[in-house]
């Protein structure tokens, strides 16, 4: 059984492409390098003992597509992870995001609708923009996206569930995940971003390593409860976790419906002045910090209803966020040495 990983050495591909290695799957893994780097298949090998196939290949090739699934006749699932995830960068930069974001998804669903191969999508809880109540439910209303890249995934979704309904046999699962941190217990893989990180925690552990003087927290006079952005943080490897478990229930056809959507995350709010107390508290470490103005395409406040998973999947979150950030900076020291 081989499965496809879009984007397979980025952050969240890669610990799912080690998590169906370990069991027992053929991974193929294509990725651009936009935004990760090769060394991280040697991770993943270091880990599981074994190298999947790597193809340099960005998803919107379509020839390369093409050929790609003719070599591989036994090509059982798709797991899409291959696109650009910067709110900010999409901001300034709405075109390339639209036709990468959008392109590449529709490169795979000519694939996966054709052959009829199970489809695990790589939403967002951005699709919620600033939701009106928490924890946030599935069927709870989107609102209109604040960021091109929340937007992507919006119509990303739409896209999908518009194809569940042409092809019958065409099944998918949409993952609306919130805030992946931490890394690998064996710091062989992690959060691995090219130039400035755009996401809090690789920038904290990159601050307290000596990378950068302070960490900017945006925004502090939120109506939260220490005026800072409250987000719902969950260990990269409860969400790979997740993805292995969306693929078993589409193969398994334990799926109710042709296209199902799943949040995943903990169920818990946490600040950001929250987050780096508990970092300061996991690892001994102090983080420099300076209060800033509020970043353009933030929402205030997201965390997850995830009942719906555990009782149609059994999964649910495992790790502490000390645990994530304890894995996070194990990772980072790992980095500088």
């Amino acid at each position: 059984m081989e499965i496809l990983v879009t984007g397979g050495l980025g952050y969240i591909g890669s610990h799912v492409a080690t998590l169906l290695i370990e069991a027992g799957m053929e991974v193929l893994i294509i990725d651009n390098l936009a935004n990760t780097r090769i060394e991280v298949l040697d991770g993943i090998e270091s880990i599981t003992g074994k190298r999947p196939y790597f193809k340099e290949m960005d998803v919107c090739d379509s020839e390369g597509m093409a050929q790609l699934v003719a070599e591989h006749p036994n090509l059982k699932g798709v797991i899409h992870f291959a696109a650009h995830k910067s709110v900010n960068e999409s901001i300034a930069q709405p075109i390339e995001y639209y036709e990468n974001n959008l392109g590449g998804l529709n490169q795979l669903l000519k694939i996966s609708t054709q052959q009829s191969i199970p489809f695990i999508f790589s939403s967002s809880c951005t699709v919620y923009g600033q939701a009106e109540k928490m924890p946030i439910r599935e069927d709870d209303p989107l609102k209109k996206a604040i960021s091109p890249y929340g937007n992507t995934k919006r119509i990303g979704e739409e896209i999908i569930q518009d194809c569940c309904k042409a092809f019958e046999n065409f099944n998918a699962v949409l993952l609306r995940y919130f805030n992946p941190i931490g890394a690998h217990e064996s710091a062989k893989i992690g959060e691995y971003p090219r130039g400035v990180p755009q996401n809090l925690v690789p920038f904290l552990t990159q601050t307290v390593i000596g990378k950068y003087s302070k960490l900017r927290v945006f925004g502090s006079d939120y109506p939260t409860k220490d005026g800072t952005c409250i987000r719902d943080y969950i260990h990269v490897m409860d969400l790979a976790q997740a993805h292995i478990a969306s693929l078993n229930y589409l193969l398994n056809k334990q799926n109710s419906e042709n296209c199902e959507v799943f949040n995943v995350g903990t169920g818990k709010g946490v600040s950001v002045l929250e987050l780096i107390y508990l970092f300061e508290k996991a690892t001994g470490e102090k983080v420099p910090y300076v209060l800033s103005n509020p970043r353009e395409g933030d929402t205030i406040e997201a965390y997850a209803d995830a009942t719906k998973i555990k009782e149609k999947m059994g999964w649910q979150a495992k790790y502490s966020i000390e645990e994530a950030l304890q894995s996070a900076w194990k990772w980072e020291v790992k980095l500088k040495g």
